[in-house]
């Protein structure tokens, strides 16, 4: 519903960045710089990857973001929901198994706009195509 809107924010965060190339964290943030996104990884276990900095919470962010893109487990999109909020940042995008109904319905009260069941990169991917 959202989707058209998150894509043409420029400013991203990926909650769950990770420097393993096999790993969605990884390849989502790469694709998102691929396509010239200013994207800040937040992940408290790396201080870089690939020579740019990586914050350890949303807090830490050195700018406010315009879309978060969540690619952690549910406890953990749970928390980052309460720093979205305190931080009035307003698009959330929940990769596949990042929610579960609780977490969904929770973003809905705090009236993020949100978009899960959906890709990023699998939506990036097909924009390259066309």
């Amino acid at each position: 519903m959202f989707k058209e809107e998150m894509l043409n924010k420029k400013t991203w965060a990926v909650v769950g960045a990770t420097a393993n190339k096999d790993k969605y964290g990884y390849k989502i943030w790469k694709k998102l710089k691929e396509h010239n996104y200013e994207v800040y990884g937040v992940n408290p276990n790396y201080e870089e990857i690939e020579g740019d900095k990586i914050y350890s919470s949303l807090k830490d962010l050195p700018k406010k973001v315009d879309v978060i893109d969540l690619v952690v487990p549910p406890k953990i999109s749970n928390n980052v929901l309460d720093q979205a909020k305190e931080l009035d940042i307003e698009y959330i995008w929940f990769q596949p198994e990042t929610f579960d109904d609780n977490i969904i319905e929770k973003a809905e009260n705090l009236g993020f706009k949100i978009l899960y069941n959906d890709c990023v990169l699998a939506t990036l991917i097909k924009l390259e195509k066309e």
